[in-house]
């Protein structure tokens, strides 16, 4: 799956990232890292939900959203046919759930977001090495 990550997407992920080892990753790797990157901004913002710290949460909820907005973003749907298509419309269900979640402080909101990325990342860390972008 060619095309995921370009320069530019690199660049915006050192931006909001707190992993190390971004400049060695490979697109996979990347990617993985980015939506590593957005749960656990949510689960953050979740705590901070329950425990009614609203400008924390906000701000939490801002950078997953930015994170699942560059995963949509960092897909080629020319090069990644119907698979691209069904992830770009999985990407804005999950940024719609996560304004939601903000606006209505409903827990359960980012509960179907985290579970929707472990989906994708568990399908993403079961690529066969061969399918991978180099």
């Amino acid at each position: 799956m060619t095309g995921y990550m370009n320069s530019s997407r690199l660049a915006a992920y050192r931006s909001v990232a707190s992993h190390g080892g971004v400049a060695v990753a490979d697109p996979h790797g990347l990617i993985l890292m980015l939506i590593d990157g957005a749960l656990e901004r949510i689960a953050a913002a979740r705590g901070n939900m329950q425990h009614r710290r609203i400008a924390e949460k906000c701000a939490l909820i801002q950078r997953a959203l930015e994170i699942v907005q560059e995963l949509r973003a960092s897909l080629d749907t020319d090069a990644g046919g119907e698979i691209a298509r069904n992830l770009d419309s999985l990407y804005d269900f999950m940024a719609r759930q996560l304004v939601r979640a903000n606006a209505e402080n409903r827990v359960e909101l980012l509960d179907d977001v985290s579970r929707l990325l472990l989906e994708v990342r568990g399908a993403w860390v079961a690529m066969p090495v061969e399918r991978r972008a180099r």
